[in-house]
């Protein structure tokens, strides 16, 4: 195809367009999902001049997690705040960067937003990819009545819209109503995210696998196993696999989508119930990888339809190429022991 003659397509137009093919839809959503864009621009900005301005290092404080909290992690929640408050479409927000919910002026707003603003931000001040995830919900409640947090606690397969930013090499976008998922690369010199593909998929089996190995001595037996499955020589199944860690979900899992494998943060003796967070971790990649034809999993069970009880949720996670992550799964089965402790 001779790109000189393909006309681009900004993230708005596809928006607007994807809003077209649906009669009766009232905008709402896709006006979230721009301001998401606007937020993603403001925030890739910074980032990319982190190190000219003041905004490098650690502002001083603790969040909920029990994490130090790093002046970049602060600007993009002001960011992804501000952004969501502007069109008066979502009543509520759950962020990583906050203690418990976040009310907007427009308590009637039909969605509620969960966000990590800044994943990855342990990995601000050395330069390394970092990213924003994002997961939008319909409000339980009527539009009438008061949000509550029993509007917020929905397991995953409820999402109406997910997605992710990585701030990297260049800033792109991926997000997913539930018809594939879509990727946008933004141009900085003019501010515009434009369409990079619009269906992306997942290959069914991958060459590399993702994990702190630092950790090895607190997996459990089968998870073990599974690794040393992964670094045997087979041609038959493309083995050895290569290992690829950044530390940055956002990232570790683009490369997957876009190359093969599996990521996993597992369950351990430091964090029995796993780590990372099911709301606006776990469960918006779940649905992206799914989207693209990949799986994910917690090890027993599949991501979207493990049961929520709190906003901040932790949660083991397999994530990746289909096949690859039965057959993590196949060796935790066959190794099954006494949970972690």
């Amino acid at each position: 195809m001779n790109q000189k003659n393909e006309r681009l397509i900004t993230l708005e137009e596809f928006i607007i367009s994807a809003q077209n093919r649906f009669p009766g839809a009232t905008g709402e959503l896709s006006q979230l999902l721009r301001d998401i864009g606007l937020a993603a621009k403001i925030i890739s900005r910074e980032v990319n001049k982190a190190g000219i301005t003041n905004i490098l290092g650690f502002e001083g404080s603790e969040n909920v997690h029990g994490e130090r909290v790093k002046k970049l992690d602060v600007f993009s929640n002001e960011q992804m705040i501000s952004a969501l408050s502007r069109s008066n479409n979502v009543c509520m927000i759950i962020s990583e960067e906050s203690d418990g919910i976040i009310r907007l002026k427009s308590s009637s707003g039909k969605y509620i937003v969960y966000t990590d603003p800044l994943d990855g931000s342990s990995n601000i001040d050395v330069n390394v990819s970092i990213g924003t995830i994002f997961s939008v919900y319909v409000r339980k409640s009527h539009r009438a009545d008061y949000p509550t947090i029993d509007d917020a606690i929905q397991d995953g397969l409820s999402q109406v819209a997910a997605g992710y930013v990585i701030y990297g090499s260049s800033t792109m976008l991926a997000y997913t109503t539930g018809l594939g998922v879509s990727t946008f690369t933004l141009d900085p010199s003019i501010g515009e995210f434009f369409l990079a593909d619009q269906d992306v998929k997942i290959p069914k089996m991958g060459p590399f696998y993702s994990i702190n190995e630092g950790s090895y001595n607190s997996w459990e037996q089968g998870l073990k196993k599974y690794v040393k499955y992964c670094q045997e020589e087979d041609k038959e199944t493309m083995r050895p696999y290569s290992a690829r860690y950044i530390g940055s979900m956002v990232a570790d899992v683009h490369r997957i989508l876009l190359k093969g494998g599996i990521f996993i943060y597992p369950r351990s003796k430091s964090y029995p119930n796993g780590k990372l967070r099911l709301m606006y971790e776990c469960n918006p990649l779940a649905f992206i990888i799914e989207q693209a034809g990949g799986k994910a999993s917690d090890g027993l069970k599949r991501i979207l339809e493990v049961k929520p009880t709190d906003i901040h949720q932790r949660c083991p996670i397999f994530i990746g190429s289909k096949e690859n992550v039965e057959m993590a799964e196949k060796f935790l089965k066959e190794y099954k022991e006494v949970p972690v402790s």
